[in-house]
């Protein structure tokens, strides 16, 4: 689904990603582990195209690199960034319906706006009214929500748990199985441990900007030394 291969990026002269590889599967979700800085991010913003990636990034067969984010979004491609960006003066259901790529119907794709409020019964209840009302868990959900309503084959996941009630955080959990289930791949970057353990089919650990181990959970959970050095505060 996804391959990339020794990817680089810059902002000005500083050089955040130093020959990131990676690559997931179809249905795969694969945490990106690591501490705050060293350009998980980054990673996502360059396979996005929000910032110029050097290097390989092959999507489902296709060279994406150099493409423009609206062209990677309409190839299938689904980012969630970590700011929960919504469109505070529009509703709920306004919100979702701008999540449609040009020319797609609801309920045409794998999700329709029935399964985000069948899943998330909060933004059923608030669906007419203004997103800036909503709680930071809802307008997490809502952000979240939105972006699958474009149908897309892969989304990047950028710390969906932060800030979040521990229920909220199961409900997110809930829903990246979900999203697993139905074949959407997820690149999920997050910073609590115990949910990228329990539901990642694969986890990736960055430091200095590239990867510096990949395996699976028990893998990582067997390695003290990995999570000593470059997770661990």
């Amino acid at each position: 689904m996804l391959e990339v291969r020794d990817m680089h990026a810059y902002y000005g002269k500083s050089h955040i990603l130093q020959g990131v590889n990676l690559n997931i599967q179809e249905g795969e979700i694969v945490a990106l582990l690591g501490r705050n800085g060293v350009g998980r991010s980054t990673t996502c913003k360059a396979v996005m195209g929000e910032v110029s990636p050097v290097g390989s990034v092959m999507f489902k067969g296709q060279e994406i690199a150099g493409k423009k984010a609206f062209e990677i979004a309409n190839l299938g491609v689904g980012y969630v960034p970590e700011n929960r960006d919504i469109f505070p003066g529009l509703t709920t259901r306004q919100n979702l319906i701008l999540g449609l790529k040009p020319g797609q119907k609801d309920g045409v794709g794998r999700w329709s706006m029935q399964d985000m409020f069948d899943l998330f019964s909060n933004l059923d209840n608030r669906a007419d009214v203004e997103a800036s009302v909503l709680s930071g868990g809802e307008q997490q959900m809502l952000t979240m929500c939105r972006t699958l309503m474009g149908d897309p084959d892969l989304v990047m996941i950028d710390e969906p748990t932060e800030g979040l009630s521990p229920q909220m955080v199961q409900r997110v959990a809930e829903l990246l199985q979900e999203i697993a289930k139905r074949g959407i791949s997820t690149l999920l970057v997050e910073q609590k441990l115990s949910i990228a353990l329990d539901i990642a089919h694969r986890v990736y650990v960055m430091g200095h900007g590239k990867v510096v181990f990949e395996g699976t959970p028990q893998e990582l959970k067997a390695r003290e030394d990995v999570r000593k050095e470059w997770l661990e505060v």
